[in-house]
């Protein structure tokens, strides 16, 4: 049998816990707490610094953040496509792509013009236009010059007003307003024909062949002719005796009738003074009498112009009076 083992002794009252008892030297301790110090790490300041906070208001800026998200890209570009072009191979190289890339859209069937129609023009205007834009169909529309063809056909004399373009089954459409001739305008041997605004519309080389238009004489004509018109007009109830219109000085005119006689009008007034003068003829057949003018240029004085038969016959008259008085 295994003895017994004696009883331990008693265990005192347990000491109080405490720090525990410095070991070692001072030196060794100082030692011991920086070493635990360096291994604590140090609080960061929260505070950004001077050039973030820079750069963060900068990136807030609205011009600095289109300048980064277009101005950026778009000098790259620019520096990528000035590297490119600064070659002269690649230059030539480019313009024959854009040449042949052109030609090729250009020259389809659905761009390609055939013909040219002329709407509202006569004969001769329409020939005369042929003449001046001469075009080789068919033709790519990208290659007519529709601008300059309508400034070139609306130099015509005879052309008020054109509308050109391109129709739709390959045709050149052109519309054109021409000017009415109202009258034919003689300066020196030439024959005009004038619309009613002065607008030269063609030149002819006999009053024969517009007979059916009043005959405007004299220089400064053509820049009168509304007013001509207009006098014309007033002297409808002797229109069949009317020869033509004269203008004189380029200040009046002067209505030129049958039988050598004239209507002397004023240079302020005009159509007036005709209207008078029409109204005299109605109420007393006056131009139906030997007069060869009636001068209406003062019209507080009108004046007759008499012709040779009642000269005499107004000669005659007076001679009896006179004896009469000598007896």
């Amino acid at each position: 049998m295994r003895p017994l083992a004696a009883p331990a002794a008693p265990a005192g009252p347990a000491a109080p816990a405490g720090p525990a008892a410095p070991a070692g030297p001072a030196w060794a301790q100082e030692r011991a707490q920086e070493r635990a110090q360096e291994r604590v790490p140090a609080r960061r300041d929260p505070a950004p610094s001077r050039l973030a906070y820079r750069m963060h208001r900068l990136w807030l800026t609205p011009a600095f953040r289109r300048l980064l998200k277009y101005g950026l890209p778009l000098m790259l570009a620019a520096g990528i496509g000035y590297a490119y072009l600064g070659q002269a191979e690649n230059r030539e190289a480019l313009r024959d792509r854009i040449a042949q890339l052109r030609r090729s859209v250009a020259e389809r069937p659905e761009f390609m013009v055939r013909l040219m129609a002329i709407d509202g023009a006569s004969d001769s205007v329409a020939q005369d236009i042929r003449e001046i834009v001469p075009v080789d169909f068919p033709v790519s529309s990208f290659d007519l010059d529709l601008p300059g063809m309508k400034r070139r056909i609306a130099e015509l004399d005879a052309v008020q007003g054109v509308d050109i373009a391109v129709r739709a089954g390959g045709v050149l459409q052109v519309r054109i307003r021409e000017r009415v001739p109202a009258a034919v305008w003689r300066v020196g041997r030439d024959l005009e024909l004038l619309d009613a605004e002065g607008h030269r519309v063609a030149v002819i080389d006999s009053r024969l062949e517009r007979p059916d238009l009043p005959l405007l004489g004299g220089l400064g004509a053509e820049a009168a002719v509304p007013e001509a018109l207009a006098l014309l007009q007033a002297a409808a109830p002797v229109r069949a005796r009317i020869r033509g219109l004269v203008r004189m000085g380029e200040r009046r005119w002067d209505l030129v009738l049958d039988r050598g006689q004239r209507i002397l009008l004023p240079e302020d007034n005009a159509l007036e003074a005709l209207r008078r003068v029409m109204a005299l003829n109605e109420a007393r057949d006056l131009l139906a009498r030997d007069i060869t003018a009636v001068d209406m240029r003062n019209p507080r004085r009108p004046t007759l112009r008499l012709g040779p038969v009642a000269t005499d016959e107004l000669h005659q008259r007076k001679r009896p009076q006179t004896g009469a008085e000598k007896g």
